[in-house]
């Protein structure tokens, strides 16, 4: 049986391939491929032409001409009538009927609200993610519901967890009802624990996908304060987490990004490390280099040296993100930061990720414990 979606040398260029999708989908007018971030462009600019699959000997297919090292979801929506529009409505139809591919050949990506999961495309060059899928032969943690300041946070103990064990490093995730509910990190920090990427840790998963996220995610001090004063004092409490911000890590994506990065600047004195994936750096103000726009890389321009470390990485795929990740990339390194960046091939998605979160994980906790005098 053939693995889906096609991989075939680009016959002009080694560092590509092409890469076709196929839908035999028959009742049905029309196949839309969504493949994360690269249809979305298009979607913003208004015409989703360049992603309708074409009828070819009774099946659908569309191809695509990729870098080697790329990484992806990817659903398929087959349609009715005219193709679907560019509206946020029309988008959020899309979302909630899209489906993966019947035929894939990877592991699929959970999805959350009721949508279906999708498919991943890695390419050969894709960054391994060793540490994502769940291993039969690893100690396992546990996962404990709590609430904290009247926030949901799950909290994950280590496999041998003990109290009078510890100090225990501390990782914070925000949108920890997607981490943890639906993408199972958990695995991912066992898998970690027991090659001995990362020591045994405390990880709070904080949930903040709620209606106050835009709020809480936006260089908010009353909520990166909650965290600090209300939240790592009542783990270190119950759960003999440290309180040295050299071991304790805070993790966040898109606004989740960007609020990691504002805790290490706003409270270096309980998160020494900040590990921002695909970070809204643009904030407040979406318009690019305007005089109101990147107000936290303008901040880390201005004020005094932080005592913290940074885990930054961006896809090439997010045109709306990529220059302002760069821009801070630049300032925290003239300003001579501890500092982690890199770019991967890919977009605003989980599948990307996820493996990037365990490598900063084990980069910045690691490496942590690694140089801990005790």
């Amino acid at each position: 049986m053939n693995a889906f979606p096609l991989i075939a040398p680009d016959p002009d260029d080694a560092a590509y391939r092409l890469v076709t999708f196929i839908s035999t989908e028959q009742d049905c007018d029309g196949v839309l491929a969504l493949v994360h971030t690269v249809t979305d462009k298009d979607r913003h600019a208004g015409d989703l032409t360049p992603h309708l699959m074409e009828r070819r000997g009774g099946r659908w297919e569309i191809t695509y001409r990729l870098r080697a090292d790329h990484r992806a979801s990817y659903q398929l929506h087959p349609f009715h009538g005219a193709p679907p529009g560019t509206t946020r409505a029309d988008w959020l139809h899309v979302l909630d009927h899209a489906r993966p591919d019947p035929r894939d050949s990877e592991p699929r990506l959970p999805a959350r609200d009721g949508r279906h999961p999708a498919s991943v495309l890695s390419l050969p060059q894709a960054p391994a993610q060793p540490y994502v899928r769940r291993r039969e032969d690893v100690p396992r943690g546990r996962t404990l519901p709590r609430t904290v300041a009247g926030r949901r946070v799950d909290v994950h103990l280590p496999a041998g967890y003990g109290p009078g064990l510890g100090p225990y490093p501390v990782a914070v995730l925000l949108d920890g009802e997607m981490w943890g509910e639906v993408l199972s990190v958990g695995d991912t920090l066992d898998n970690l624990t027991a090659d001995g990427a990362i020591p045994p840790t405390v990880a709070l998963l904080v949930h903040t996908m709620g209606p106050g996220r835009p709020d809480d995610l936006s260089c908010n001090p009353a909520f990166v304060d909650l965290l600090a004063d209300r939240l790592l004092p009542w783990a270190a409490a119950e759960f003999d987490a440290t309180d040295d911000p050299r071991r304790t890590a805070i993790a966040g994506q898109s606004a989740g990004g960007l609020t990691a990065a504002y805790a290490a600047f706003r409270r270096p004195d309980r998160f020494g490390n900040a590990l921002s994936q695909s970070g809204s750096f643009w904030w407040p103000d979406e318009t690019e280099f305007d005089a109101g726009s990147e107000w936290l890389t303008r901040r880390f321009a201005a004020e005094p040296h932080r005592d913290a470390r940074f885990w930054i990485e961006v896809g090439l795929q997010e045109w709306m993100l990529l220059t302002q990740n760069r821009h801070l990339r630049d300032v925290l390194t003239a300003r001579g930061y501890d500092l982690h960046y890199q770019e991967f091939n890919g977009g605003h998605d989980y599948a990307c990720w996820r493996g990037g979160l365990a490598d900063g994980l084990a980069h910045l906790l690691g490496r942590a414990s690694a140089n801990d005098p005790c």
